[in-house]
């Protein structure tokens, strides 16, 4: 089962525009095992959030990607309970991500 059939499955299913913006997030990783949905979707969670940062997109045209950051690394988290011996690690992991978007972007205020 691929990243992306595993999302289908996933209920109740959201807005289709949401869908289609978190297919493209993920990109070629939505082809991958399930069993990387985890760090998939961390990682097109990151990407998003980091791309909003960057061009410092607070207006209403930027919800889609929000909405779509968020149920990523909602997403995420439900793949990482169906191991709940590593799930620690996962939060951790996850935290530490979205802290350094947050640490490189007062970087580049302060550079």
């Amino acid at each position: 089962m691929t990243v992306r059939e595993w999302l289908d499955g996933r209920t109740p299913a959201g807005p289709a525009a949401l869908r289609a913006r978190i297919d493209d997030a993920l990109g070629s990783a939505a082809d991958g095992e399930s069993a990387t949905a985890t760090s998939a979707c961390l990682a097109a969670a990151q990407r998003l959030v980091e791309e909003l940062m960057l061009r410092d997109c607070t207006a209403r045209k930027s919800a889609l990607d929000l909405l779509a950051a968020d149920a990523l690394v909602t997403y995420a988290f439900e793949a990482a309970s169906q191991s709940p011996t590593h799930l620690v690690h996962r939060a951790t992991e996850a935290m530490m991500r979205m802290a350094d978007l947050g640490a490189s972007s007062v970087d580049q205020v302060k550079g």
